[in-house]
């Protein structure tokens, strides 16, 4: 029986999603992926303590030749960015071609690149009016939200709905569901790659 795939988490903040995939991976939803590693690009980000109290490796790096280490010392085959805030360098992206993905708190295309991150998209959608949004899981590429997307799922916009309750409801109802559901789907991909491989 082949191991399973190394997930490497990356994170800036608190860990929603971190911890969103560690619980899928707790509860079988991904059962052909595990998480070895979480890095932060903050040293204070909560993610942190999350892995460590899940027995998983954290590591703050301050910059990419430090992730890159880390991810290489963990044997990390996919990468996922839940909440990063650096924009990984070009030379980055195709080491690890089609094995980082990311997940925006909206429905790609729309308000996505550079400077729509967190609570910003939140504003932008609330902003121009539109009765829907979601997230989407994509692969990472060299422009930012610009990669083949893998899934997305939409979420309706309610009457008085302010930047905060919007992002809550769009993390419940479709990044905490969308994130865990990708990293089994790409983890097993690339065990059945692995297998193909060794036959």
């Amino acid at each position: 029986m082949l191991e399973k795939t190394k997930v490497a988490v990356l994170v800036s903040g608190g860990g929603t999603n971190l911890q969103a995939i560690i619980d899928a991976e707790k509860s079988g939803i991904i059962k052909d992926g595990e998480v070895v590693l979480v890095v932060s690009s903050s040293r204070k980000a909560y993610a942190l303590q999350r892995a460590e109290k899940n027995g998983i490796k954290a590591v703050y790096a301050k910059n990419e030749e430090e992730i890159l280490a880390a991810l290489e010392e963990a044997g990390a085959e996919l990468i996922v960015l839940a909440g990063f805030l650096k924009i990984l360098s070009k030379d980055f992206i195709r080491k690890y071609e089609n094995r980082i993905i990311n997940i925006h708190p909206s429905l790609i295309p729309s308000f996505c690149g550079k400077g729509a991150y967190g609570l910003h998209v939140h504003e932008m959608a609330l902003d121009y009016g539109v009765k829907v949004t979601g997230a989407t899981v994509h692969y990472v590429n060299e422009i930012p939200d610009g990669g083949k997307i893998i899934a997305q799922k939409a979420v309706e916009i309610q009457d008085g709905d302010t930047p905060e309750i919007l992002q809550k409801r769009v993390m419940e109802q479709a990044e905490w569901i969308l994130l865990p559901r990708a990293v089994q789907q790409i983890s097993a991909e690339i065990r059945k790659g692995k297998e193909n491989d060794n036959n």
